[in-house]
């Protein structure tokens, strides 16, 4: 599936423009979010800030692999993503900016979330090729929304019309109802699932999993990951 470029809008102006898919890089829009596949390290350090409060590692547990200085993290996500004036007077956004992003894994492939309203990154979410399992986490300021139904939606489309899979699942910790509303709302149902989960941290938790099962056609975008055999 080819997604046009997003036109500037006077309300978000720096907004990053990625070109229609291609080898390994997507583009999504949902109705308030642009997801696309990193474009620099910039994009991926901001995907890593929105997750690193300590809120969102109660659930993801990554541990040391997080950004840990609040005003560094804080600081990141108030940069808008084309907005090279802010960029070039820091020498570590600079560099930031300069190295562009390539995928390091064929088995994972990766969105960054853009608010359309302001331009600010708002979280990201990424697909596992072998497993079809679905993950994703919304940076501070874009949390309480409804914007995680559009996150899930958006990996789910990424599955179905740009990778070419029937079913994706995901997995939650029961207590996180704010993802289980989110996903359910995305149009995710109660599936199988191992009962426990390990977290990189390697805390072990209750899991609850949930799967999207599409009828239509499936369609892959060119250059798209090999799926595993």
């Amino acid at each position: 599936m080819v997604w046009s470029r997003l036109r500037r809008r006077r309300t978000a102006p720096r907004l990053p423009l990625p070109g229609p898919c291609w080898h390994r890089r997507h583009t999504l829009r949902t109705e308030r979010l642009l997801l696309y596949t990193p474009e620099t390290t910039l994009d991926l350090a901001a995907a890593a800030a929105a997750a690193s409060d300590p809120e969102a590692q109660r659930w993801l547990g990554w541990g040391d692999r997080v950004v840990a200085d609040a005003d560094v993290r804080e600081g990141i996500l108030r940069l808008l993503p084309g907005d090279t004036e802010t960029l070039r007077r820091s020498r570590f956004l600079r560099n930031l900016l300069a190295q562009p992003y390539e995928p390091h894994s064929d088995e994972e492939e990766l969105l960054v979330g853009v608010r359309l309203d302001d331009g600010r990154y708002a979280g990201c979410t990424m697909l596992h090729l072998g497993t079809g399992e679905i993950g994703g986490w919304l940076a501070p300021e874009a949390r309480g929304q409804g914007l995680g139904t559009e996150l899930f939606r958006a990996a789910a489309v990424l599955g179905h019309a740009h990778l070419g899979l029937r079913t994706v699942r995901a997995g939650h910790e029961p207590a996180n109802t704010a993802s289980g509303r989110a996903l359910a709302k995305a149009g995710f149902v109660a599936a199988d699932g191992p009962p426990r989960h390990t977290l990189p941290d390697g805390r072990e938790i209750d899991a609850r999993w949930l799967q999207r099962t599409t009828t239509a056609p499936l369609t892959r975008c060119p250059g798209a990951a090999p799926l595993p055999a």
